[in-house]
């Protein structure tokens, strides 16, 4: 009868964390075991030191966001790619990864970037159908790319090596933007192309001279084994924060500031706040075994790694679609692992192929959330949507596949 309840609540818009929190008091409490085991995994998590570095990333990412940045380096990316066939929409696709990858998939993107690229676009001769597609696409595109926040929750539910998981995820990632890239330059044919200018360049090089430091800060301290990941995330938040107030002068100190961390440590505390209700709930789970029990289900029906692959690809992109990539995470990721260790599937390889397919269930209907973000943005019919952005659901379906089957791609720089 309580399930009954809570289950009428969430039809009636209870939060996603009320009732994970509510399932796991109520699991632990019939089960006789004592409820303050739930409190005892969110205090677990909380002491969990990479767990500090989301907040960060996602403050540096939201501080880029409101300031001038988006247009100082999208004018760098006109200048280096232009000229190209398809070179204005192959920037917007890079483009927005780099966004994407410091804000995680928040719909920030398509908010920030959408208002830029779209008239664009436009103006160079692409479809309108064509551009509300590539914005909402690329609007989760980048997860894959440190300093991804996905990335990092992922390492700390699956107790995963987080810089392996940065390292696998670059040639997958640039392989999803490589495909995008290459269909962009095929619409875009017939689109007029900017010519190359060395000044054009010098000046888009001068005017991003701040910005463009910002990866080597972060990758380098990484894999360099000068920093960890909490510490670049530090690095790269107060450098973001003294450029945008105190060289371009874009925010101010005093005014702006407040208002944007306000803003990204909303989005934190509420990921924050799913996290801690989920892990007590997991934790059921876990101590009863369910993820073995579904285990022991699904080996009598399923005996090849190949077809498991196939029906997790198929099972995460429903869920993708579903759900937000962060409680994706915290609740289906303990269920499945042991799965795929019990098909031999390499821990590292699966976070890239679970987080490709959250990735590409932003943009899967029926209710994948760009969809819904780039819907309201634009004021247009959800519909509408649907139907721009399937030729690119159908592309990174291909490249997942590839992805899937071909763990090379994902495990070669993480093994060297």
């Amino acid at each position: 009868m309580l399930y009954a309840v809570i289950g009428f609540f969430a039809l009636w818009g209870l939060p996603v964390y009320a009732m994970m929190g509510a399932v796991a008091l109520i699991a632990f409490y019939s089960a006789e075991i004592d409820i303050s085991a739930v409190t005892v995994e969110m205090y677990r998590l909380a002491s969990a030191p990479t767990l500090i570095s989301i907040p960060i990333f996602t403050f540096a990412g939201y501080l880029m966001a409101e300031s001038k940045s988006p247009m100082r380096l999208l004018r760098l990316a006109s200048s280096i790619l232009g000229w190209l066939p398809g070179g204005v929409a192959i920037m917007g696709i890079v483009l927005c990864a780099f966004f994407t990858a410091f804000t995680g998939a928040s719909g920030v993107t398509i908010i920030a970037m959408g208002g830029l690229l779209m008239p664009i676009l436009l103006k160079e001769g692409y479809s309108e159908k064509f551009a509300l597609g590539l914005i909402t696409t690329c609007g989760s595109l980048g997860l894959l790319f440190p300093p991804s926040l996905p990335i990092i929750l992922y390492g700390i539910i699956a107790k995963t090596d987080i810089d392996k998981i940065f390292l696998a995820g670059l040639l997958p990632g640039l392989l999803l933007i490589i495909v995008l890239a290459v269909y962009s330059a095929f619409k875009g044919k017939k689109a007029s192309r900017q010519p190359f200018s060395l000044n054009e360049l010098w000046d888009s090089l001068k005017g991003a001279r701040w910005e463009l430091p910002l990866p080597i800060l972060v990758l380098g301290g990484i894999y360099g084994g000068l920093t960890t990941t909490t510490e670049a995330a530090t690095l790269s938040a107060l450098y973001v924060l003294f450029i945008e107030c105190f060289m371009y002068r874009d925010l101010k100190f005093f005014k702006d500031v407040p208002r944007i961390a306000s803003e990204s440590l909303t989005l934190v505390g509420a990921i924050i706040l799913i996290l801690c209700a989920a892990m007590g709930l997991t934790s059921f789970l876990v101590d009863n075994e369910i993820p073995m029990k579904i285990l022991a289900s699904m080996k009598a029906l399923i005996s090849d790694r190949l077809v498991f692959l196939l029906v997790l690809n198929i099972f995460l992109l429903v869920v993708g679609c579903l759900m937000d990539i962060f409680s994706a995470i915290i609740v289906v990721v303990p269920l499945i692992l042991p799965m795929a260790a019990e098909f031999g599937v390499d821990p590292v390889h699966l976070a890239i192929v679970f987080l490709t397919n959250l990735e590409i269930g932003y943009i899967t209907p029926p209710v994948g959330i760009n969809l819904f973000i780039s819907s309201f943005r634009f004021q247009k019919p959800v519909t509408e949507l649907y139907s721009a952005s399937f030729p690119f659901l159908l592309l990174l379906l291909g490249a997942l596949l590839v992805i899937t089957y071909i763990p090379w791609l994902a495990l070669f720089l993480a093994s060297s």
